[in-house]
């Protein structure tokens, strides 16, 4: 009967082993130096470098300046404070932080940028765990964050950047870009309630205070938008004088004017030109 029974929990035991998820492969971040986690799999996909480089973003000095002096200071093991991008649709907040994480990377070779989405912000915790005491150093990117779940999200982010008992990994620094700056949806109060809505934001308004650096993207006027399609026209050879009402037209037909407008009008006049631009 003993010996029975010992068979019957041997087969059980091989059973459940079989349904057991596989154990996620270590990570290898030599591959290169951005990285997309998939935090279903628990694996970190390589992506090729960012391919702008930071002088080519225009109207945006003071935020390039600051982010990337962070940039450096995190780098060499100094201070720094995690980093909100927040402010207007198109005005280039994610162009930068990829941007600025290539201009400081190649002089680093153990810096590596992680991107995480937005919907797996409750999978931080166990990411920075898993990043924490190891030689790299990393800057873990999401983008346009908002907790559209409510304050999950935020308790998680929080339990991230405040690391508990340990402290958040000091190799590790979380960089987030938002439309807006307390990183709490619109419809909120109507979906929720007002007082679980009340409750919720102030969980998300504690979030945004764990930054320590607010870099905020003011709407973009006429002459920075011109500067910027001028900029671009230079840097591809593609002619400069007589672009500036055409730029403008293309801004109205949008409904307004940002890096990202600028730079998809640059896309056209190089397509109506035959000119091929390094994408």
């Amino acid at each position: 009967m003993t010996q029975d029974i010992s068979h019957l929990l041997v087969r059980i035991a091989e059973a459940l082993e079989r349904l057991a998820p596989p154990e996620a492969p270590s990570p290898d971040f030599s591959a290169a130096r951005l990285f997309r986690h998939d935090a279903g799999r628990g694996v970190f996909i390589p992506a090729p470098d960012y391919p702008l480089p930071l002088d080519a973003l225009v109207g945006v000095d003071r935020q390039k300046e600051t982010l990337l002096t962070d940039f450096q200071r995190f780098a060499a093991g100094l201070p720094f404070n995690h980093a909100l991008l927040w402010g207007v649709r198109g005005a280039g907040k994610s162009s930068l932080a990829k941007a600025a994480f290539m201009a400081c990377a190649r002089d680093r070779g153990d810096l590596r940028l992680i991107e995480v989405d937005r919907d797996e912000v409750t999978a931080l915790p166990r990411l920075f765990d898993l990043l924490r005491g190891r030689a790299e150093r990393f800057v873990v990117l999401c983008d346009d964050l908002s907790f559209e779940d409510g304050a999950e999200a935020a308790k998680a982010l929080k339990s991230a950047l405040e690391g508990g008992v340990s402290g958040p990994p000091p190799n590790v620094l979380f960089l987030a870009t938002s439309n807006r700056r307390h990183l709490m949806p619109r419809g909120h109060v109507e979906d929720r309630g007002r007082i679980a809505a009340a409750e919720d934001a102030e969980e998300e308004v504690s979030v945004s205070d764990r930054f320590g650096l607010w870099i905020g993207f003011p709407p973009m006027d006429q002459e920075t938008y011109l500067a910027a399609v001028r900029a671009y026209a230079r840097r591809y050879g593609l002619p400069v004088r007589g672009t500036d009402r055409r730029a403008l037209q293309w801004a109205q037909a949008r409904g307004g004017r940002s890096g990202r407008v600028a730079w998809q009008f640059i896309l056209d006049l190089a397509g109506s030109r035959g000119v091929a631009l390094p994408l």
